[in-house]
């Protein structure tokens, strides 16, 4: 008999997909449409001349510097402390855990793993995107700007573009990507909007960024989510791949359960004699008794015909002698003859 393998929680999750084993039918995945390929056009342009801007040093680089002298932290010195909290909403970390914990919830009620698979996948473009060009530009920040005018490329930073503001734009935009009905979608995207545009704000109001930064920001963000259509055979895939490596481990453990014995009773061991009872043993072995005498109330041989039984009454008879009777056999004696 073998036993059921202990489920674990891992188990359960995949066991809750199973469920329902197709993507729902109401759930519309976008898809890489002429319109989003020319928007997606435009805001590649749109980095491009960013990026342009700042490297001839035109008049948006002017710009930079004038804000930075503005000193925005000390104009409105009153939402310091609000600003620093807010701009928590553009971390990779913080962002990323919470989002994949509402995600995570949506896998979960839909029967589907693509939702944290898309928030892989955008995350992964951002980090490679993104980090690709602040190491490749090496733009320092206005904190540790060295010439007043000057672009501050190629001089070993990492602020351009703005890592806070494209994070904010790509987790929380994901979950205007990943809405299931179109009002939905409306509403996420105007509040991801928002949100983004307030993180980007807050690095320029806290001095950590250029305003070109943000721009350029906002723009790689942009471009991943309207990038992620083209990943989506690739995150179906991955999807199937990893349902069936978690089919053939679940096989692989029922292949290797133990088969359990049936219980049986337990059986009871004679216990082991003490010396007196050894004793007592011994001596009924050297002085054999005789055999037992059968129970009075069995007979010990065949039975007899009453006629050749002994006597049942012991010598000479109890009962009261009877002149008149006589033996079997003789000749009665006449009796005398009384008078009336």
């Amino acid at each position: 008999m073998c036993t059921e393998p202990k489920l674990t929680r891992l188990d359960r999750v995949f066991a809750r997909l199973d469920r329902e084993p197709e993507r729902p039918a109401h759930i519309d995945v976008p898809r890489m449409t002429p319109h989003r390929v020319v928007l997606f056009a435009a805001a590649l342009a749109f980095y491009g001349a960013i990026v342009w801007a700042v490297v001839v040093t035109s008049w948006l680089v002017r710009l930079d510097w004038q804000v930075m002298f503005f000193r925005p932290y000390q104009q409105w010195a009153e939402i310091h402390a609000f600003v620093d909290y807010y701009v928590v909403l553009g971390q990779r970390g913080p962002t990323a855990v919470m989002v994949a914990a509402w995600l995570g919830w949506r896998s979960w009620r839909q029967h589907t793993l693509r939702p944290l698979l898309a928030l892989g996948v955008s995350l992964l473009l951002l980090n490679v995107t993104v980090g690709a060009a602040k190491l490749g530009m090496g733009r320092l920040g206005p904190h540790y700007a060295t010439t007043i005018g000057s672009n501050e490329m190629w001089l070993g930073g990492d602020i351009f573009p703005s890592g806070h503001t494209a994070n904010a734009v790509v987790t929380w935009g994901i979950l205007a990507y990943l809405a299931s009905t179109p009002r939905a979608r409306r509403w996420l995207s105007a509040l991801s909007a928002v949100t983004s545009l307030g993180v980007g704000m807050s690095t320029v109001y806290l001095g950590t960024h250029w305003l070109s930064d943000v721009v350029l920001g906002w723009t790689a963000g942009l471009l991943i989510l309207l990038a992620l259509p083209w990943f989506e055979p690739l995150i179906a895939r991955a999807e199937t791949w990893l349902l069936d490596l978690r089919d053939r481990w679940r096989e692989r453990r029922a292949a290797g359960a133990v088969p359990v014995p049936p219980v049986e009773a337990p059986v009871l061991l004679p216990s082991r004699p003490t010396a007196a009872e050894e004793e007592i043993a011994a001596r009924e072995a050297a002085h054999p008794s005789r055999s037992p005498r059968a129970p009075v109330y069995l007979a010990p041989g065949p039975h007899t015909a009453r006629a050749e039984r002994a006597p049942g009454t012991p010598t000479g008879s109890r009962r009261p002698p009877h002149t008149e009777r006589t033996t079997r056999g003789a000749t009665p004696t006449a009796r005398p003859v009384t008078g009336g």
